[in-house]
């Protein structure tokens, strides 16, 4: 995407945010339900970035689907710029939560799906996107156990570069009990959708390979 190339201030990022390019552009372009003019709507769908460290794809998708002026891409980290090395949802629309310290991102998107439920929005679908690493924090196998255990509807959606610290038997995939589990090519958009658009009456995890 020639927007990503705009964005100059987050190079020591780079190669995370590429990562992330073809899931986030899937997901706001064919998946999600949420635009510039439904950002305040209780029943949209939800989207967390767990990966926050790393947001310069994420500012580039919602650049070019209107959430913001793609001008704001060239001053990324400025004095004055919205746009930080993390995102804030206080700065930025379309931004549902401020993330990019590891491990977070998927509690947080699981008290949502839950708060959600409870409340009735039950066509309402949440999705979080995290690195492969992160999954090394313990704080996010309670949210996964947790989540199994109430047959919470949420995706989580993993990318796998293989950056993990810590050999897992099984992989990425066995990390995940009791959820329902999709390994798709990372850069194979029309793959990515399809698993994506899978609805099950439990939580489902989308591991993009790359």
């Amino acid at each position: 995407m020639k927007l990503l190339n705009r964005v100059t201030a987050d190079v020591k990022h780079s190669p995370s945010a590429h990562s992330t390019l073809d899931v986030l552009w899937v997901l706001y372009d064919r998946v999600l339900r949420i635009t510039p003019e439904t950002v305040d709507d209780p029943g949209r769908d939800r989207f967390f970035l767990s990966k926050g460290h790393g947001p310069a794809a994420y500012y580039a998708v919602l650049a070019a689907k209107g959430f913001f002026p793609e001008e704001w891409l060239d001053d990324m980290g400025g004095w004055n710029s919205p746009l930080g090395h993390h995102p804030d949802r206080v700065l930025i629309p379309g931004v549902e939560v401020g993330t990019g310290s590891l491990g977070h991102g998927l509690g947080i998107a699981v008290g949502a799906a839950l708060g959600l439920r409870a409340q009735g929005y039950l066509d309402t679908r949440t999705f979080v996107l995290l690195g492969d690493a992160e999954l090394d924090e313990g704080s996010n196998h309670e949210a996964i156990a947790y989540a199994a255990a109430i047959g919470l509807p949420i995706t989580a959606i993993v990318i796998d570069n293989h950056s993990s610290t810590h050999g897992w038997p099984g992989g990425i995939p066995a990390r995940f009990p009791g959820w329902g589990v999709s390994v798709v090519n990372g850069r194979d958009r029309d793959e990515i959708e399809r698993s994506l658009r899978i609805v099950e009456n439990r939580p489902r995890l989308v591991v993009a390979a790359l």
